[in-house]
This record gives C-alpha cells, sequence and structure tokens, in this order.
C-alpha cells in the first residue's frame, strides 16, 4: 500500500457542501493530491455481497449480519475486497457502514491493517463518532501505523472542524518528524486560513514552500486562489488565474474557473463573471456533467440573469440521469430570481416523470410560495402530493416555517404538529420553530395545545425543562392545577430548581 501523503487522493475528498448552501466559495476547496489511496486496489464491481450490502438503506442498520452470514455460508472474501467495500461505502457517504465494514475486516477476518487503512478508519470514526473519538483511535494506533498517513487524517479531521490551533499543533509535529514534505498538509492548511479569514497565514505557508522547495500542485493553486475569493482579493486571484492559464504544468480546469466566477460576483463584476462561467463551460468534461452542472445552476443564478440560468438548464438537462437535485435547485433558482410560475412549470416537469417521489423536490416550491405569502398554494400543493404517499416531517415544517415568519402562528402551530407526528426517530424539529410556537401559546394562554408539543418533543427527544417552565407559566396564569407537571417533570429526570421555586411563588393553585 501507498503510504506517503501524495497518495491521499480520494481518503480525504474537497471539503464540499452542497451548491444550495449560504457560501458556494467553500466548495471549492480542495485537499487533494495526485495519487489515489486505492490505486493497487481494483476498482469496485458490482457483486453478490455489494448488492446485499446495497440493499440496507438505513445508515442506522447494521451490515454485519450481513457480512457474517456470507462467510457462515462458507463463502470466501478477502481482504482486498473488504477494502474495496470499504471505499465505496465511504464514496457513497454511507460513513457508519464504511466503518462497520472496516473494524470487522479486522476483529473478525483478522486481517492487518496498513498504515492507509488505519487513517481511512481515523476518518470515517471522525464522521460517525466526532472528532473526540478520532482523536482517541490516533492516540491508541501503533507507531507503526502513525504513517504520514493517519497524521494526515487527523490534520484534516481539524480542519474539518476548524480548529486552528490543534490542526497547527499536528502540522508542527509533521514538521517536526519531517513528513510535512509535500504539497498536501499545506493545501489543507490554506484551505482552513482561508476558510476561517486568517488570510495572513495563507502567504507565509506559501513561503515556507518555497523555502523548502516544496512545489506547489493544482490543489495548491486552486486553495489559493479560492483563499484570494474568500480575502475579496480579486487582484491576486487574477494573478493566480493567469498563472495557471500560461504555465502548462497547470490545466486550466474547470473548478479554476468556477473559483474565479465567484469571486467576480462578490465584487460585483458581473461582466467578468459571465466571461469565467463561459470559460467554465468549455472545460467541463463529458463524465462530469452532473456535479459541474449543480455548481453552474447556483453561480448563474447569483448572476440574476434567468435567460443564463434558462439556457444551461436547456443545454445540461439531457445529460442529466439523476433528476431530483438538479430540479430542486433550478426551482430555487427561479424563485430566487422571482419567477414563480418557472419555478411551478419545472416542478410539474419533475412530477410528471419522477419514478420515486422525493419531498424534498416538493419542499423548494413550499418554500418558494411561503416567501412570497402563497399559502393557499402551498397548502394545495402539498395536500395533492400526500395524496396516497407518506409525507416527509421536513414538508410540514417548511410550511410551519412560512406561516411562522408571516406570524400566522396558529397555522404555525397547526403545521409543527403535523411535522412533529410524522417524523421519523432521527427527525427533529428545528428548535427555533418550536419556540416561536411555545413562544405563542404562552402568550394565548393555550395550556392545552403546549402540552401536545411538549409530548412530541418528548417523543423526538428534544424536551427541556425550559418547556416546563413554559408550561408552569401558562397553567399558572390561567389559574389551573401544576401539580401533574410538577411530577411529569420528575419522572422526565428534571428537578425543580431555583427558576421553578420563582415561578411557583406566583402560584394559586396547585
Amino acid at each position: 500500500m501507498i503510504t506517503k501523503l501524495r497518495s491521499w487522493n480520494k481518503l480525504i475528498p474537497n471539503l464540499l457542501q452542497s451548491p444550495q448552501q449560504s457560501n458556494p466559495l467553500a466548495s471549492r476547496f480542495c485537499t487533494k493530491t495526485l495519487s489515489p489511496l486505492f490505486s493497487s486496489i481494483p476498482p469496485p464491481t458490482s457483486t453478490p455481497l455489494l448488492n446485499e450490502i446495497l440493499t440496507i438503506r438505513d445508515p442506522k442498520i447494521s451490515v454485519i449480519p450481513v457480512l457474517e452470514k456470507w462467510v457462515g455460508d462458507g463463502r470466501a472474501i478477502g481482504k482486498q475486497e473488504l477494502q474495496s467495500l470499504v471505499y465505496l461505502m465511504k464514496k457513497f457517504r454511507r460513513f457508519n457502514h464504511a466503518l462497520e465494514i472496516s473494524q470487522w475486516m479486522t476483529d473478525r477476518r483478522y486481517f492487518s491493517l496498513s498504515p492507509s487503512d488505519a487513517a481511512i478508519r481515523l476518518d470515517l470514526i471522525r464522521r460517525v463518532h466526532g472528532l473526540e473519538h478520532a482523536e482517541h483511535y490516533f492516540n491508541s494506533i501503533s507507531s507503526r501505523l502513525k504513517t504520514s498517513n493517519a497524521y494526515g487524517a487527523l490534520l484534516c479531521s481539524y480542519v474539518r472542524e476548524k480548529s486552528v490551533e490543534k490542526a497547527e499543533a499536528i502540522m508542527q509535529e509533521m514538521r517536526k518528524m519531517g513528513i510535512a514534505t509535500t504539497s498536501f498538509p499545506y493545501n489543507v492548511l490554506i484551505n482552513l486560513y482561508a476558510q476561517v479569514g486568517e488570510h495572513d497565514k495563507v502567504d507565509l505557508l506559501i513561503q515556507e514552500m518555497k523555502m523548502k522547495g516544496i512545489p506547489q500542485d493544482i490543489y495548491t493553486i486552486r486553495n489559493l486562489c479560492a483563499a484570494y475569493v474568500a480575502k475579496t482579493d480579486i487582484s491576486s486571484m487574477e494573478k493566480i488565474l493567469k498563472r495557471i492559464e500560461e504555465d502548462s504544468k497547470f490545466n486550466a480546469d474547470w473548478r479554476i474557473y468556477s473559483i474565479a466566477a465567484s469571486g467576480y460576483l462578490s465584487a460585483g463584476l458581473e461582466t467578468k463573471a459571465l466571461s469565467m462561467l463561459k470559460n467554465m463551460e468549455e472545460k467541463i468534461p463529458p463524465r462530469k456533467n452532473k456535479s459541474v452542472f449543480e455548481f453552474l445552476l447556483s453561480l448563474y443564478e447569483r448572476t440574476g440573469r434567468k435567460d443564463e440560468l434558462y439556457r444551461v438548464w436547456s443545454t445540461f438537462k439531457p445529460l442529466i440521469t439523476q433528476t431530483n437535485v438538479p430540479y430542486a435547485l433550478m426551482i430555487t433558482s427561479l424563485a430566487k430570481l422571482d419567477d414563480i410560475e418557472g419555478a411551478e412549470r419545472i416542478f410539474q416537469e419533475w412530477e410528471s416523470k419522477c419514478t420515486v417521489y422525493d419531498f424534498r423536490v416538493l419542499n423548494r416550491l413550499v418554500a418558494a410560495y411561503c416567501r412570497k405569502g402563497l399559502f393557499d398554494k402551498a397548502e394545495s400543493v402539498v395536500n395533492q402530493a400526500v395524496v396516497g404517499r407518506t409525507p416527509y416531517a421536513s414538508t410540514w415544517n417548511v410550511l410551519a416555517k412560512g406561516y411562522a415568519e408571516h406570524r400566522r402562528m396558529s397555522k404555525a402551530v397547526e403545521m409543527l404538529k403535523k411535522a412533529m407526528l410524522v417524523g421519523r426517530k432521527d427527525w427533529k424539529p428545528k428548535h427555533d420553530i418550536v419556540e416561536t410556537c411555545l413562544d405563542y401559546l404562552e402568550e394565548q394562554g393555550d395550556k392545552e395545545t403546549m402540552e401536545e408539543i411538549i409530548q412530541l418533543c418528548k417523543s423526538s427527544d428534544t424536551l427541556s425543562k425550559e418547556m416546563y417552565y413554559r408550561l408552569l407559566r401558562t397553567s399558572i396564569a390561567g389559574g389551573k392545577p401544576i401539580l401533574s407537571i410538577l411530577e411529569q417533570m420528575k419522572m422526565d429526570g428534571f428537578s425543580a430548581d431555583e427558576e421553578v421555586d420563582k415561578i411557583l411563588g406566583t402560584k394559586t393553585n396547585l
């Protein structure tokens, strides 16, 4: 197995945010280097075992019984196949399953970990259990496994958590050990400093790379360009752009032009941004249509040019096989450009051809209606969609949020209750909408509905002592008994405190 830092391509993927998030620039940072970690592993192909694992769609359902049954039936499975499964589950963002397979590989099949395996496991532990568990794992592995791979994985973990102090400390350890000798850790730190606004440190890293003779690769250049965009330093961004276009060792691909377009848009330079977007379109490779299409939509929406948005949609839509995300993005983009009719047409087109109804696409149109105060339309489209289908809790939650923002609180409470009634076990309502609805119920003295909301919060594991404070105040203000509330508080693990004593100081009836 490759153990150098340059082997980290695909071990720690780009620090991507989805295109619809508020900071599209963050998706342009890259922590890749040049060689794939799994270069010695054949690309995953469809196998009976893989097909059985893929039938388990719920990440909370373990895949271990599938593996145990496989070997229990006398069928062989080698380390390379297990590594491929880990890779594929990670690629599908099924991190819990990837971690289970990684651990089963050593705990039940007794295959030894390579440094690359350990680094991948560290990254998966952070994703599944959090940074503290990842740190504990790093401290527990043998010195044989603490190579540049494991240090790099921990460094990436700190960058993802935006922990500057810890990232700098691990980088210093790498320097002392003589393993900070490639562009990879510098690329990662450039990413971190740009995202937290410590731009002066970016320049210091570049100086250090030059002093140590560490060559800059395409990822260094790309991250540096994105850092200048984050700093709104258009002049420096343009110098990087010129360099990458003139130096044959770099490839001026669609990513660099998307960064430049984002920079120009942030600076209000629409004409230059449109020029970069044209360059970006010309550089899109055929097999990259889906992911780049989503970036294009988000960037053209920022230009405010509805005609260009429709042109891109018409050009790339025939090349897209997966429809839900592009349609959702197009609906949101058109709504932001005040083209509700266009958003409706796109939704109707999606609805007419979808094979599996994804309420998240509907949510985009509902949110657009709510922002415009078109609640009759919002409820109508939802009521039509739920006929014969089980809606997502998020759909009712979008309506609840919309009603609350327009101060139609009785409807907001109604929709919140619907959301909480259909929410899956792991779904939790947004804290702010719950608080807003409880504020309203307290103002109205509506103890009964407040009790319903509190009971539903208990079911979704979002119950808090503050909710009982509200219920006590509301009951006392309405002259209603509170003894049963105090007993229920105790049963739910909330003991009386100073705030309860303060509220009870005004009690009229137990």
